[in-house]
This record gives C-alpha cells, structure tokens and sequence, in this order.
C-alpha cells in the first residue's frame, strides 16, 4: 500500500484511516520483520519538541498513528488534513480482534500484575482461538532488563503491546525491538488499565468532539493537571507559529 506522509511540528505521521493502517500492518506481519509503531498526540508532540531522542524514535517508527482529535483537527488547519484519528486504543482491540481471526500470536507487556493477567484471561474468554505467546507486568530494575527482553524474544510473538508510560515505551522499543524481532510492535500506554476496567475510557461524543482528556483530567485531576493544563498548552503556541510559517 502507498503511505502518505505529513509532517507536523517536527514529527512525521502517517495519513491513514483505521482499516488502511490495519491492512499496513498485516503486510508487516507477513514480512516477518521487526516494525515499531508509535501513536502521536498533543503530549507526545510536545515533549518532542526539547526531547530529540523520542522525535528520533518517532520519525524512525515504520507507522505513526495520529490519536487525538486535537491533532487531526490541527493538520486541517494547516492545510494538510489527516483521514481520521486512529486511538490507540481503539486499534488494540482491532488488532486482538484479527489475531483471533489470523492466528498470530499475542504477547503482553507492562501496567501491574494484576493487570495485566486480567486482560489476558479477559480476551481469552471473548477470543477462544487467540493465541498468547506470552506476558509480563511493566515493572523491573535496569539489571532485569536485558532477561526481560531476551524472554520476549524466545516468546516469538507476532504482536507486541507495551502498556509503560512515555517515553519509556518508545525508549524501550527503539532501543530492543531489533533485537525482540517482533514482526509489530506497539505501545498501548494505559490501555491495559481501560479493558482492565481500572479506568473508565471517556462517552463516544466526549471522544468525537475532542474532550477525551477532560475526561481523564476529572478521574486523576492531581495527577493530570500539569500535563493538561501546564505542559500541553505549548500546543497551541506551537500550532500558532507553524500555521504563520505555512
């Protein structure tokens, strides 16, 4: 499939609908080698601009995802509108859903133990056939890390989610995944927490009309705050410069 590309505020997304970017990634899948994905929001774009290592990593990704309306909303008013948001989220239970239906195997990593072996037994109730190559929580020292990477590696799973926090996960991943030789692999940040039932994911129209992360503010609004409220704001700063510019 031919990919479109555009880039914003330094880091380049792919301009795919969710059924295209499910298509691309069954082609990574039959080549057999190692793809990094990565989603990019607000927050993500942001840190991007003073963290140059994760801009790195997100521009070297083989698919990158916009989630978050903000952003889709964003490439139209500069002139280069995405097809549509592609929630991180909303493509795990996509990719669960077909690797049911493929065969491929499934292997789970990151959020608390408890957690994580709630989701598993959660889609092996809904999903028979899905094959789990494996999991494990998202907790372990510098000294574990490299056991924790050679035990996914001899897993041979077809698709890795990695459910730690950014930039961690992107860390994580541009620095192992070559090594894993997972055909897909992708970060899920809290998405384990939303099937888990941990955290309530936001109504549909709160979803649609971009105010998903007021949502999320109101369950942890002293966790959130600063990242919403602080952090986040240079978005649209950064939007108001590149919209002059172009």
């Amino acid at each position: 499939m031919n990919r479109s590309r555009i880039e914003m505020m330094g880091c380049t997304i792919d301009n795919l609908s969710m059924e295209e970017t499910l298509q691309t990634i069954e082609g990574f899948i039959a080549s057999g080698r190692p793809h990094q994905h990565v989603v990019v929001n607000v927050d993500k774009l942001v840190k991007a601009q003073h963290d140059l290592e994760l801009r790195q990593i997100i521009n070297e990704c083989a698919l990158i995802n916009a989630d978050g309306m903000p952003v889709v909303w964003a490439s139209r008013l500069l002139g280069k509108p995405l097809k549509e948001r592609v929630a991180g989220v909303d493509l795990f239970e996509a990719l669960m859903a077909r690797a049911a239906e493929k065969g491929w195997r499934v292997y789970l990593l990151g959020a608390k133990e408890d957690i994580v072996s709630r989701v598993l037994q959660l889609y092996q109730a809904r999903f028979p056939k899905l094959v789990f190559a494996g999991y494990r929580n998202g907790y372990w020292t510098a000294g574990e890390e490299n056991a924790v990477v050679d035990q996914i590696a001899a897993a041979r799973a077809d698709l890795l989610f990695v459910a730690i926090s950014s930039p961690k996960k992107e860390q994580f991943l541009g620095a192992y995944q070559a090594r894993m030789k997972i055909p897909f692999a992708m970060g899920v940040g809290g998405t384990f927490d939303v099937v888990a039932g941990k955290v309530k994911r936001a109504p549909v129209w709160m979803q649609k009309t971009g105010f998903e992360w007021f949502y999320r503010f109101l369950q942890e609004p002293r966790r959130m705050f600063r990242r919403y409220f602080i952090d986040d704001m240079a978005f649209f700063g950064l939007l108001l410069k590149e919209w002059r510019r172009r």
